[in-house]
């Protein structure tokens, strides 16, 4: 039990003096980001330097510019990420989550930061699954987590498999294991474009808006990061950054979208 105990006041300890670090004369110096660096073009670690990249890096990176902070990114699973900021392992999530009312108790969201939506991928030579109404007695890959998985859970007649990151379901679908994947539309994009191993079918089945998380009522955090992020959308950097991962213009009216309407 002395041990026990002596290994805890060790990390309380250390969870202390860690987030001291983070502040000078009462004042963030660092910001520590959970992401899952696994699901490109939003945030993907880079094989040859070892960091993560992104979309989400580059603008989470250009609000601690804005900020005065200094981004510290720390490569998390998905399926407990929220869980790993409610146990302060880091300051903020940002890994092209989706705001929802069920995550909105636990965590609280910035304004929207990118708006996206679900859509069905099928391997290349497919030619029998044309929309989400030929998923019935078919076996569907969702990512762990996310709003796909839950989704691909409320069909009927589907056979749900869940990966910890969305390439995986990708793989399993290529080793003919799998007939489809669900899951956001810009990440199944980025794949397609990559492999050429797959197509989307039928529309995009859902709108969804993007937001970093904090902790609940870490109103100071938040404040900041939305003032940041509001002058980024405004002053042209947010389209630049769309530019390089997305290869695309942004949605104007989402760029001029206010937080209370979009939320």
């Amino acid at each position: 039990m002395k041990y026990i105990l002596s290994i805890g006041l060790a990390l309380l300890c250390l969870i202390s003096c860690t987030q001291k670090e983070n502040f000078q004369d009462g004042k963030r110096t660092v910001l520590r980001i959970g992401t899952d660096a696994t699901y490109p073009p939003f945030e993907i670690v880079n094989t040859e330097t070892g960091l993560p990249e992104g979309f989400d890096i580059d603008l989470i990176t250009e609000i601690c510019q804005v900020n005065g902070w200094k981004p510290e990114f720390i490569v998390t699973p998905f399926g407990g990420i929220i869980p790993g900021l409610q146990n302060k392992k880091y300051d903020l999530v940002l890994s092209a989550m989706t705001i929802t009312p069920k995550r909105a108790v636990v965590i609280d969201f910035s304004d929207p930061y990118y708006l996206a939506g679900q859509v069905i991928a099928v391997p290349l030579e497919n030619n029998t699954i044309f929309s989400i109404n030929d998923l019935k007695g078919k076996k569907i890959g969702v990512q762990l987590g996310t709003t796909g998985e839950l989704m691909a859970k409320k069909m009927e007649g589907v056979q749900v498999f869940s990966f910890d990151n969305i390439g995986a379901a990708f793989l399993d679908m290529n080793n003919q294991n799998l007939d489809a994947v669900l899951n956001d539309f810009p990440t199944t994009q980025a794949y397609i474009k990559r492999h050429q191993s797959a197509k989307t079918v039928g529309e995009i089945l859902s709108s969804e808006y993007y937001g970093m998380a904090v902790r609940k009522g870490d109103t100071t955090l938040l404040k900041a990061i939305n003032t940041a992020l509001a002058q980024i959308k405004s002053d042209g950097r947010y389209r630049g950054f769309h530019l390089k991962w997305f290869f695309a213009e942004p949605l104007e009216q989402f760029l001029n979208m206010g937080s209370k309407e979009s939320k």
